[in-house]
């Protein structure tokens, strides 16, 4: 399926899951080696067409259209030029991981199944204003070893090799928000798995292969 189409797809999904809202956040996703697709600015994550996005070339950072791109470019060439094995990435602010983005609450990823393979690895950034050179360059850099980049006080970024896979993510990010805000509130005490049982599942479950950071420096002798 062609790259658009799915971030298309996607954005209905977010909107309809309460995963994004109006036109906050943003969408990309590389289309070979060199280019990437990112959505435009002001567009509608729920009302996306096929011309509702911008193609760059990721190295020179030089645009394919007359399209004015979302403000945050800068932030996803960035990833990109840091990660190789990075095909998909998904800016979104939703109500839960923004509440944990604006809070110092920690983001426990040793629950269940899924959050121990897709919050494996998580950073944090300090808020920079949106847009800015200096929040691309503080998320490319925490890309380099982390799946989900949460941006204080804004929302958060993922990554992955895939769309479907990002959106994966950021709904089990949610999810986990969601579950340890609730039972804060219902005073229920979760217990988490222990590192010597999470170690195990990512290394030796059946569940899905582990997946490995793959830098532009890791990929190369």
């Amino acid at each position: 399926m062609d790259a658009r189409q799915q971030l298309i797809y996607t954005g209905q999904y977010l909107i309809s899951n309460q995963l994004a809202w109006g036109t906050s956040g943003n969408m990309s996703a590389r289309i070979d080696e060199n280019r990437m697709v990112i959505t435009a600015s002001g567009t509608y994550m729920a009302n996306l067409s096929m011309e509702d996005f911008v193609e760059y070339q990721i190295g020179t950072g030089e645009k394919e259209s007359k399209r004015k791109a979302s403000k945050e470019t800068p932030m996803h060439l960035g990833i990109y030029r840091e990660r190789e094995d990075v095909n998909a990435i998904l800016h979104s602010s939703p109500f839960y991981i923004t509440l944990f983005a604006c809070s110092n609450e920690p983001i426990l990823s040793e629950l269940f199944i899924e959050t121990m393979y897709y919050l494996e690895t998580i950073a944090y950034v300090d808020y920079h204003h949106p847009g800015s050179q200096e929040l691309a360059d503080a998320v490319s850099e925490k890309a380099q070893n982390a799946n989900i980049i949460m941006m204080r006080n804004h929302g958060v970024v993922v990554c992955d090799d895939s769309v479907p896979e990002a959106q994966m993510r950021l709904e089990t990010l949610e999810m986990a928000c969601r579950m340890i805000l609730k039972a804060k509130k219902s005073e229920v005490q979760l217990s988490v798995i222990p590192e010597k049982t999470v170690q195990s599942f990512l290394e030796d479950s059946f569940y899905k292969p582990r997946k490995r950071l793959v830098g532009k420096s890791t990929n190369r002798s």
